[in-house]
């Protein structure tokens, strides 16, 4: 046998009354009709069951939205300073408490902080303090993070969770406000 014919030979069984024919051709020399309808030919068995299959028409829609944070551009933060009188500042930050909820729409830039710490800066010229779980690195998020949208549209402590551009997934467990203070 070629190898075109080892190729063909499976094919050939599959073909409806292929086997059945050769067997009645060797007895009668003639071709004769197939006595079983098409359909109920064994090749055609799971055709048949998908074609009078029930069709659903059902449609389910599913919408998610991911807010993209994403770090200050370097002349934003410049642009910050140059308010400020020209002298030696010597300040050195706080933290103070406040609620457990910030509006995502607020935030405008982010900084990745010592540790698992996050700086927010917001819209309103906050700067906020977030702090990851323990097993999180705040240097995971040098390029920004996703976050889910809500229904209430906050970045809430231990319910949101915040994804790196690199993978890390994590959870928010506090949140505090920075306050600049005088020497």
């Amino acid at each position: 046998m070629s190898s075109l014919s080892h190729l063909l030979a499976p094919l050939a069984l599959l073909l409806p009354g292929a086997a059945g024919d050769d067997a009645r051709l060797a007895e009668t020399g003639a071709p004769e009709a197939p006595e079983i309808a098409v359909e109920q030919q064994p090749g055609w068995i799971a055709y048949d069951a998908m074609r009078n299959s029930e069709i659903a028409h059902q449609v389910r829609i599913e919408q998610r939205v991911t807010i993209r944070i994403t770090p200050r551009a370097p002349e934003a933060r410049q642009s910050l300073m140059a308010e400020l009188p020209p002298r030696e500042i010597s300040t050195h930050f706080e933290e103070r408490k406040m609620g457990n909820c910030v509006p995502v729409a607020n935030i405008v830039g982010v900084q990745a902080g010592e540790g698992s710490q996050l700086i927010l800066f917001m819209r309103d010229r906050r700067i906020v303090s977030a702090t990851l779980e323990k097993a999180c690195r705040g240097r995971d998020y040098y390029s920004g993070f996703l976050v889910d949208r809500t229904a209430d549209g906050m970045l809430c402590v231990g319910r949101d969770k915040l994804q790196s551009r690199a993978g890390a997934n994590c959870q928010v467990s506090r949140m505090r406000q920075l306050v600049a203070v005088s020497d």
